[in-house]
């Protein structure tokens, strides 16, 4: 693995959902780093060339109850409270869902304290909902992608360390990078313990009649979804490239994980039913941009936005979305 500080990773990050600078701390991102490059088409990752366990794109429709649940940014309390409002866990983290499902569309990591503890308690969740009949069905969002490439600008002081005794046996090889951050990025670069637990995340699932990703799909990647699927998990994992190498969810700014094309009132619906159409489904769901006034629906239903910036970074409301013919907004409190 290369050890060069000079990473290829996304200069203008979070561009148009956050007025945060950049973080006023190390940061191993070249400021020199071209923009990511628009609508580019992700090359099937070969099997000979990775080999991992199979995580379906597709799942039918569950007996139970599915819920969505958006951005968590590391704020473990309304992870409990968004859990407990989808009616999922107990006031102990016990599943109590029965056969519920929860769809997480991903970014629980940066701008928040709390990230291994939420990512360890729903790695406990996804056994318990197993046993029970449910499931746990998490994706990868921009900021998991951005922190496996060493882009660290949106992570807090206190969670700088988080993951620095889950990677201590790693950090040698990571001896080129300041010290503040080298557990972070052991943990997290390709092939790192916990980038190895979101190597088992895809970037799109569709559960029945409807489509999830962090950001939404739309043109082209809407026939391109299996391979997105596959060349950002076996990156993560270690087999396709290392930290200077991203995945094209990564670097196209119009990918599954970036996209602001449904996020905003002038959504161009006659283009989301025809990535609709594409992927056999009648709805998406999409988290990315903030919500001010919480889930919003638009183009009669045909996509629901549940990003609601319900972590303490963001102050918004507990709500996620119970997915049905007939969606519905479940709230919560803190």
């Amino acid at each position: 693995m290369k050890h060069a500080l000079l990473l290829l990773t996304l200069v203008a990050c979070d561009r148009k959902q956050s007025a945060d600078p950049p973080a006023a701390r190390p940061t191993l991102v070249d400021p020199k780093a071209d923009a990511p490059a628009a609508a580019v088409a992700p090359a099937p990752t070969s099997d000979a060339a990775c080999k991992l366990s199979d995580v379906p794109l597709r799942y039918e429709a569950p007996a139970g109850r599915v819920v969505a649940i958006g951005d968590l940014h590391g704020d473990l309390a309304a992870t409990r409270a968004a859990l407990q409002a989808a009616g999922a866990i107990d006031a102990k983290d016990t599943w109590v869902g029965g056969n519920l499902t929860i769809v997480q569309t991903g970014d629980i990591l940066d701008r928040g304290d709390d990230e291994q503890a939420i990512v360890d308690l729903l790695a406990k969740l996804e056994g318990e909902a197993q046993a029970a009949g449910g499931a746990v069905i998490l994706l990868n969002g921009n900021h998991e992608l951005m922190n496996a490439a060493g882009d660290l600008r949106y992570v807090t002081p206190g969670a700088m360390h988080d993951f620095d005794e889950a990677a201590a046996a790693d950090t040698a090889k990571w001896a080129r990078v300041p010290e503040q951050a080298r557990g972070r990025i052991a943990a997290l670069a390709p092939g790192g313990v916990y980038a190895k637990k979101f190597a088992a995340h895809n970037v799109v699932a569709i559960i029945g009649d409807t489509v999830y990703s962090h950001a939404g799909v739309i043109g082209p990647w809407a026939t391109q979804v299996e391979a997105v699927n596959a060349a950002s998990r076996c990156w993560l994992d270690g087999q396709a490239g290392d930290i200077t190498e991203p995945p094209p969810a990564l670097t196209a700014d119009d990918s599954p994980v970036w996209t602001r094309a449904y996020g905003f009132e002038d959504v161009d619906c006659a283009a989301l039913a025809a990535a609709l159409k594409v992927l056999n489904a009648k709805r998406m769901v999409v988290g990315h941009t903030p919500q001010q006034t919480g889930i919003t629906s638009a183009c009669d239903g045909a996509v629901w936005r549940i990003d609601v910036g319900l972590a303490k970074h963001y102050g918004g409301p507990i709500e996620v979305l119970e997915v049905a013919p007939t969606p519905k907004v479940l709230k919560g409190t803190r």
